[in-house]
């Protein structure tokens, strides 16, 4: 159910000029900038609604720099957050999980100019068959006395000013944190805006519950494999796999639901699979900020110093507890509270 403050709804642009006051000095660009991730993301929505009827389902033949197969959703939704970020004027450098590099908008030495991340359409693979896709967003502040778009951008997850995601399923939900606590918003469609839902939303310290694609097992190292083997021998609780194949319907569900989301490394992906910098990082922002951990293994995810744009990394994610119990398997030197 919505949220109401002193009689009104809340809406996402609201609820960031609310936070943007506890902060003397900074400017209302922010929510500026931000309104125009909302902005795309309601057009990606909207892309994906009408999908079967305006001919935008398939492939659209080429390849995106990861080697992936590129769909006509993936161009319409990576167009739609270029386009809506290049009009705020604060923006410097936008990167897309779909491009080669980074893009510089404008040359800005202003302390309130950012970098925006982002995966347009994670999951992009089940479109087709109407899975629940989303929308990976982060934020960093644009460095002024960094020469080049890529070195600006190669920062450690612990630097991001803000990060998010959209899921679009049965309602369109905006999961949001900049450091204050995890929020939700709703898209109310009547209206097209999102509203405050959820507020300070906390990651269940357990829950039996794990998703991996255990068909890869085989290629998993002998610790995750072992975890694996243990979980499906406790019956108090029974443990239950869910797994859907878009990051962002599975990381949802372990946020609110609780448990742990992992993408191991295999023997054809020894370095991970999942793309730091676009998918890994924000939502280990959004995770810690609702009392959850995300770690690679051998070190928490928001410390690891990017050395390329389209760096991937494996993948640990979830409730502090379960997080815990696959790295006394998967990496048992690392420390509780990685």
């Amino acid at each position: 159910m919505a949220i109401k403050k002193d009689g009104d709804f809340v809406t996402f642009t609201q609820f960031i000029q609310d936070e943007q006051k506890k902060y003397p000095g900074v400017s209302g660009r922010f929510s500026w900038m931000m309104s125009g991730v909302a902005l795309a993301t309601r057009m990606i929505g909207s892309y994906i609604r009408r999908a079967g009827l305006i001919d935008v389902w398939g492939e659209h033949g080429t390849t995106n720099v990861q080697g992936e197969v590129v769909k006509k959703l993936d161009i319409m939704a990576n167009d739609a957050l270029k386009r809506t970020l290049g009009y705020r004027g604060n923006v410097g450098i936008i990167a897309s999980e779909e491009d080669n590099e980074p893009r510089v908008l404008q040359e800005v030495d202003e302390e309130d100019s950012y970098i925006v991340m982002f995966d347009p359409l994670d999951g992009s693979s089940n479109i087709d068959v109407n899975v629940s896709v989303g929308t990976i967003f982060t934020v960093f502040k644009n460095p002024p006395a960094v020469v080049g778009a890529e070195q600006s951008v190669l920062q450690p997850g612990a630097k991001q000013v803000a990060a998010g995601y959209v899921l679009y399923g049965s309602s369109t939900v905006l999961v949001y944190t900049a450091g204050s606590g995890t929020h939700m918003f709703t898209l109310d469609p009547q209206f097209g805006t999102y509203l405050l839902t959820r507020e300070n939303i906390q990651m269940p310290k357990h829950a039996p519950q794990y998703s991996v694609n255990e068909a890869y097992s085989h290629t998993f190292p002998e610790g995750y494999r072992r975890y694996l083997d243990w979980v499906k021998l406790q019956d108090s609780p029974i443990y239950s796999s869910r797994y859907v194949g878009s990051l962002v319907a599975d990381f949802h569900r372990i946020l609110i639901k609780g448990g742990v989301y992992m993408y191991p490394p295999t023997s054809n992906d020894p370095q991970g699979k999942l793309r730091l910098m676009y998918e890994c990082n924000p939502l280990a922002f959004i995770a810690e900020q609702a009392g959850g951990l995300a770690t690679a293994g051998d070190q928490r995810i928001m410390d690891i110093k990017p050395t390329d744009v389209h760096e991937r990394v494996p993948f640990i994610i979830g409730s502090q507890t379960n997080v815990e119990e696959v790295l006394r398997y998967a990496a048992p030197k690392q420390t509780a509270g990685v």
